[in-house]
């Protein structure tokens, strides 16, 4: 059974940082795989905020781009997300996801198989 546990959440004032980590379990044998973050904000639907796959290729969500940074360490098999410079409109419940294989649609929710219960991000002004 793949399992996904998120962690580093919190509450941090903006312009502040923080880094979730995403432990992953099961398994993935030799095949390829892609990882991604997620975030859905109060009452908002859920949205990609970076992925990565096996070869380290990120993409991110125009909002995020130079303040977040993704990586993955494959030997202990987490995926990171690191966030600068954090804003209120940061705050949301943030999921961490996985699937087989790589997609040309990367930050699309549909596109993962696997979910994580997800790390609340709280960023007051």
């Amino acid at each position: 059974q793949v399992q996904l546990v998120e962690s580093g959440g919190g509450s941090v004032q903006a312009g502040g940082s923080l880094r979730l980590s995403c432990a992953a379990s099961g398994f993935f044998g030799s095949r390829r795989y892609s990882m991604g973050w997620f975030r859905q904000p109060p009452v908002k639907e859920r949205e990609g905020v970076a992925t990565i796959d096996s070869d380290g290729s990120t993409s991110y969500r125009d909002s995020v781009k130079g303040r977040f940074t993704v990586s993955r360490d494959n030997a202990k098999n987490t995926l990171y997300l690191q966030m600068n410079s954090l804003k209120p409109e940061d705050t949301a419940m943030y999921y961490c996801a996985t699937r087989w294989g790589v997609t040309a649609q990367p930050l699309l929710q549909s596109e993962y198989d696997y979910w994580g219960q997800g790390t609340q991000v709280t960023v007051s002004s």
